[in-house]
């Protein structure tokens, strides 16, 4: 069926029942809900139809409904489109970037709704059906890091209908029309290694968290500033888990080396992790930064730290921001060049990385 015969059949449609929802027009006609969305936005800007939550009306049918009661008031905005935002649960870095989304998304009258992401693919994929059959026109996604096999989350993602734009996290060249938008987390740890390298420190020791979604950018960042400074990299400690025995582990293993000298300088991802570390530090007669300088990445609380913490701060809010941006752009214009947007974190320094007394 060619553009205009489709946007005639809305038309009759909407005549015939004075309403359509994109759902019902788009399995009469056999063709996407992007498709439809895109035919009663055009017909809209012509001024044949009224677009509504999840369709369209007639203007007769639309001026009827829209009649405000006696006091009502006729100035307030039209609601503009709903957007879905799948989120990982439970995670202290991710309240940052969905308040981002509400405040750009109230500030452009766009309504979002929120899906706390499961355990597996299958429930994403049913979390985001239920959005889009509920009417939501686009998705902001953050599917929960480490779902397995990547191969085929990479494939679903490729194959959504519906506009989606990724929220701090990255795919490489199999996203289909997915839009992308997330922190450059590799920069960040960049300016930390450059920032304890400018402090005279010649060796860096880097300690990750082994399940987050950023630590291999985090390495990566670490062990490009590393060779563009000609430092050798430091030693490493990963992180398995918040609590049990390979936490506990990892911790005095860390001090041990403190003592003995043999770390001096450490960027450490995250700031509960770096929190926690000062705290033994100090327990053992140990000081920040005399005897160790940090920086941590992420300042959520690494300012209420007994020493505050130098911190790599990622974007978040904005990181939100722009993912509402990019989705309203391609609600507004589908045949727009996608965009993939890297937002740099900035170095915010305070006591903790202080200045060596040696190397």
């Amino acid at each position: 069926m060619l553009t205009e015969e489709r946007r005639e059949a809305i038309l009759r449609m909407v005549e015939r029942q004075g309403s359509i929802t994109v759902k019902e027009a788009a399995a009469e006609m056999g063709v996407s809900a992007v498709t439809v969305r895109q035919d009663v936005r055009d017909l809209a800007n012509r001024g044949l139809v009224v677009r509504v939550h999840g369709g369209a009306m007639s203007p007769a049918a639309a001026g009827q409904a829209a009649a405000p009661a006696s006091g009502a008031d006729r100035s307030a905005p039209r609601q503009g489109p709903s957007l879905g935002l799948v989120v990982p649960p439970g995670d202290y870095y991710y309240p940052e970037i969905v308040r981002g989304v509400q405040e750009a998304a109230r500030a452009q009258g766009v309504r979002v709704v929120l899906a706390v992401s499961g355990e597996t693919l299958a429930e994403i994929r049913e979390q985001t059906r239920r959005l889009v059959a509920a009417g939501a026109e686009g998705l902001l996604l953050m599917p929960r890091a480490g779902i397995e096999p990547a191969e085929e989350v990479e494939r679903w993602l490729a194959a959504l209908d519906t506009p989606a734009v990724l929220v701090d996290r990255r795919f490489a060249g199999h996203a289909g029309r997915l839009e992308q938008v997330a922190s450059d987390h590799a920069h960040g740890a960049g300016l930390a290694v450059r920032h304890l390298a400018g402090l005279g420190h010649g060796r860096i020791a880097l300690i990750a968290r082994a399940e987050s979604p950023n630590t291999l950018l985090i390495r990566e960042g670490y062990a490009a500033a590393c060779r563009d400074l000609g430092l050798a990299e430091g030693p490493e400690y990963r992180i398995e888990g918040a609590e049990g025995p390979s936490s506990a582990a990892w911790f005095e293993e860390l001090v041990r080396a403190v003592g003995k000298g043999d770390v001096r300088a450490a960027l450490v991802h995250n700031d509960l992790d770096a929190v926690t570390l000062v705290g033994l530090l100090q327990a053992r007669g140990l000081r920040v930064p005399d005897d160790l300088a940090v920086v941590t990445y992420d300042d959520e609380v690494a300012e209420l730290s007994d020493v505050p913490l130098t911190a790599v701060a990622p974007p978040k809010r904005a990181v939100g921001a722009w993912a509402v941006e990019l989705l309203r752009r391609r609600l507004a214009d589908p045949s727009a060049p996608l965009a993939e947007l890297l937002l740099r974190p900035e170095l915010r320094v305070r006591a903790s990385s202080g200045s060596p007394a040696g190397n």
